[in-house]
């Protein structure tokens, strides 16, 4: 069976960092493309970053220049580098692949106020 975890969510002020990681045990972490999606609330999930098992990275254009994504196959973990944290950034974050979702996790929160 497929778990994802992910964590390191928080509360942090406007401008701030937080790193989240993702990972995913039960299956060969390395053969998957790697999304992060957000979900804030009243509002639908929407994608944010994607890493390929090889090839270029892509960010929506809401956190394009602020956020990287990354992965360490060796850990079976995928990462999410948020810079310069917005309170539009406030969500529960989770991570899944594609094409296709595993089961989801549970998610972490950020929540970026002052």
């Amino acid at each position: 069976q497929v778990l994802l975890v992910e964590s390191g969510g928080g509360l942090v002020q406007p401008g701030g960092s937080l790193r989240l990681s993702c990972v995913v045990s039960g299956s060969i972490f390395s053969i998957y493309n790697m999304n992060w999606y957000r979900q804030a609330p009243g509002k639908q999930r929407e994608w944010v970053a994607r890493i390929p098992k090889n090839g270029n990275t892509a960010y929506a254009d809401s956190v394009k220049g602020r956020f990287t994504i990354s992965r360490d196959n060796a850990k079976n973990t995928v990462y999410l580098q948020m810079n310069s944290l917005k309170p539009e950034d406030t969500a529960v974050y989770y991570c899944n692949k594609d094409p296709g979702t595993f089961p989801w996790g549970q998610g972490t929160q950020v929540t970026v106020s002052s």
